[in-house]
């Protein structure tokens, strides 16, 4: 932890972009800018041909920009296609537990495990042109058809759909009712929905993209330093 917090101190200082990570710096103060890209990695590597995002690496970074007292906010870039769900949840819970003023956008897509990821960060964006794709659990390899198995995985949805409540605006009603939409995927049920829809049913906060989520974060960092 004390590495990756010397990481995190000497980007500040250099003002450096590596690896996707970058901390801006201005009169507003410090903003780390985190991405959460491709398939979020869980507890099996995924082949190198994909993007991903390890929950392993984000985590740990999370815990060391709560500790780290150069940084003032966090901004979360996302566009996932989702991946593995505990590891997502995961990243959502810590994200959701953070002291810092955190910011998140969805850029190009926020699908599956990603909605709650969103939505975890204390203001959500998303851009006019980003879409969001809402369904059911699902499960790779076998599943065995006994009652267990899908109690297992109702579950999980509950667990899923409670944290997307408790982090949004969105009715509890309408959003199983997006889940479970048989007109609008072909191979699956469920929902796709655009920028604007995704604000208007509450599940973000508001149409905005990069110069918005830094004009809150700003602002929040400038009350904490008031106080």
């Amino acid at each position: 932890m004390e590495k990756m917090g010397e990481n995190i101190e000497k980007q500040h200082e250099d003002g450096m972009i590596k690896d996707g990570v970058s901390v801006i710096e201005g009169d507003g103060g410090a903003i780390f800018c985190l991405s959460v890209i491709g398939q979020i990695e869980g507890h099996y590597t995924l082949d190198n041909t994909q993007k991903t995002t390890k929950y392993d690496h984000v985590i740990p970074t999370l815990v060391a920009l709560e500790e780290s007292e150069r940084i003032d906010g966090i901004i979360i870039l996302i566009n996932t296609l989702g991946g593995d769900v505990e590891a997502g949840l995961a990243i959502a819970e810590v994200i959701a537990s953070l002291t810092k003023p955190t910011a998140s956008i969805v850029l190009g897509g926020g699908h599956s495990i990603g909605v709650p990821l969103a939505v975890s960060a204390s203001r959500s964006f998303i851009v006019p042109s980003a879409t969001m794709t809402i369904h059911p659990v699902r499960t790779s390899g076998v599943v065995l058809g006994v009652p267990q198995a899908f109690n297992y995985l109702e579950k999980m949805q509950d667990r899923i759909i409670k944290f997307i409540i408790d982090h949004s605006s969105v009715n509890e009603d309408h959003f199983r009712h997006l889940i479970n939409r048989t007109d609008t995927l072909v191979n699956d049920i469920g929902s796709i929905l655009n920028g604007c829809e995704a604000v208007e049913c509450g599940i973000i906060d508001e149409i905005g993209g990069i110069k918005e989520a830094l004009a809150y974060l700003k602002a929040e960092a400038e009350k904490k330093r008031r106080k």
